[in-house]
Order: C-alpha cells, then sequence, then structure tokens
C-alpha cells in the first residue's frame, strides 16, 4: 500500500510540474518547450576556457 501512494504522490507531482511549467510559458517566463532548445555552438563564446591562463607573462 505505500508503494501504491509512493507512486500516486510522485506522479502528482510530475503532473503538477508540468502544469506550472506550461503556466510559466504561457506568461512568457520559460520558452523552451515549443521553441526548443537553442543552439549552444551559434551563441558568442564566454572565455572561460582561458580564465586560468597566465597573462603575467606577457
Amino acid at each position: 500500500m505505500e508503494l501504491v501512494i509512493a507512486l500516486l504522490f510522485s506522479a502528482a507531482v510530475l503532473f503538477g510540474a508540468d502544469r506550472l511549467l506550461l503556466w510559466l510559458e504561457k506568461r512568457g517566463h520559460v520558452n523552451w518547450r515549443r521553441k526548443g532548445r537553442r543552439d549552444l555552438s551559434q551563441e558568442p563564446a564566454s572565455g572561460l576556457d582561458t580564465i586560468f591562463t597566465d597573462t603575467s607573462q606577457r
């Protein structure tokens, strides 16, 4: 019986999270469900790969 309650509770949490994301997307706070994820290769580079390089020798 505890297993059934746990499964029902997790289903309710997942359903609630899905409804919350749909509501946030409708209000414009989240936009990844319908449009898909952004292609990060098209985004500008942040330069984090050079953050630990020693620049004092230049």
